[in-house]
């Protein structure tokens, strides 16, 4: 605010000095009397009267009377008072510029400028999360009113579905009809939040809506995602390979989302029987497994919604490799786990080839392997293979 009425000011004398110019600059010699303006133009027409007889264009008598009337006319002027000066700077004139033009401004700018933005912050807030339910909250009274709105009913599904309601999500989706029929990423969506809404079942509705994803852009990355898993609880093991190798080629290579979409894929292939080494489903070794539960602290809870992904990993401790990784939703805590060799990233990497792991509990709203700010998180236990009651409390949040 400061810096704006700074520059204000300097805008303003900067104008009045180009207005008031001509003032400034008359010099003293501008502010003669009327008496001496009077003296200088009667020497001239003297001056005058006196050429016009050398050059013989006035004749002698008329020379003498018009020289007689010019004397007469000194006389007169020096025998008066001398006037006021005539030519001087006009106060009042520069005074009501002075005035004016600021007021003017200021009463312009009120008229037609923004005098809140005076006293704006630099930065704006950042909505809470009231702020963002009364937003959506605004958008659902509207398309009450103009239920037609299909794109309107599309982004108030996005919404819902970021806030953590998927029953609203799926009503909302429902009334968006076929304006999301081109959009991959929407189905996707649409997909979700009806398997969330069915304890996780992709099979049915879901599973077509992620066929026709697919055939939107056989790229999107969450459409692949779910359709192989729902192609995995069919134990269509080859469905579900081809669609996550062809996501696996869309990650970036050597990243933590690529490592543990390979694990994944490691272990249907281990499912499949078509592993190395391998001739049908893994059993797990006799006692290579750990157990306990995860719960959420009451502090946190309104920071988890009910979609957003629960991992329960174990790591040989100093590697980053998982050994083992239990997803389900927040909606399933409290949870009791068992991680075992059936749930390894790889055959070369199992639970049951280590004495010792730590393990940790993550609650992700993306759903990426990669810890991400935000994400809710529970300490780290160093734990022997084989340990039982393992109890995970998720009570931070990652910075």
């Amino acid at each position: 605010m400061t810096a704006f009425i700074a520059a204000a000011a300097v805008a303003v004398l900067l104008v009045l000095a180009w207005l008031l110019r001509p003032f400034f600059r008359m010099s003293a010699s501008a502010n003669a009397s009327q008496r001496q303006l009077n003296a200088a133009i009667l020497r001239e027409q003297l001056a005058k009267l006196d050429q016009d007889l050398a050059d013989g264009t006035l004749r002698q008598e008329d020379y003498a009377q018009a020289r007689a009337e010019l004397q007469r006319r000194v006389l007169e002027d020096t025998s008066q008072e001398d006037a006021t000066p005539t030519l001087r700077a006009p106060r009042r004139t520069l005074v009501s510029l002075a005035l004016l033009v600021p007021l003017a401004a200021i009463a312009v700018y009120f008229i037609t400028g923004n005098p809140a933005g005076i006293s704006a912050p630099s930065l704006a807030q950042r909505p809470t999360q009231q702020d963002v339910e009364r937003m959506v909250q605004g958008l659902a009274d509207r398309l009450a009113k103009e239920p037609g709105n299909l794109k309107g009913w599309a982004m108030l599904a996005k919404s819902y579905k970021v806030l953590g309601r998927p029953v609203d999500a799926e009503r909302a989706f429902e009334r968006a009809g076929a304006f999301i029929d081109d959009d991959a990423q929407m189905l996707a969506d649409y997909a979700d939040v009806i398997a969330t809404n069915a304890n996780g079942n992709l099979s049915g509705k879901p599973a077509a809506l992620l066929e026709k994803a697919l055939k939107v852009d056989p790229n999107n990355g969450m459409a692949l995602w779910l359709a192989g898993t729902a192609a995995l609880g069919e134990k269509n093991y080859d469905r579900t390979l081809a669609l996550w190798e062809r996501l696996a080629k869309l990650l970036p290579p050597g990243s933590e989302d690529a490592q543990t979409l390979q694990g994944a894929i490691g272990q249907v292939r281990v499912m499949a029987g078509t592993a190395p080494g391998t001739t049908g489903t893994a059993v797990a070794s006799a006692g290579a497994s750990v157990s306990g539960t995860v719960e959420l602290a009451p502090a946190l809870k309104a920071q988890a919604a009910p979609t957003d992904t629960v991992m329960v990993i174990a790591r040989v401790p100093g590697t980053r490799m998982p050994v083992a990784v239990l997803r389900v939703r927040a909606s399933d805590l409290p949870l009791k786990f068992t991680l075992d060799d059936s749930l390894a990233m790889s055959p070369q990497a199992r639970i049951s080839s280590a004495t010792e792991v730590d393990i940790e509990a993550r609650i992700s709203k993306s759903g990426m392997a990669k810890p991400e700010p935000g994400d809710l998180i529970s300490g780290v236990q160093t734990v022997k293979v084989g340990a039982k009651d393992i109890a995970l409390r998720v009570a931070q949040v990652r910075n």
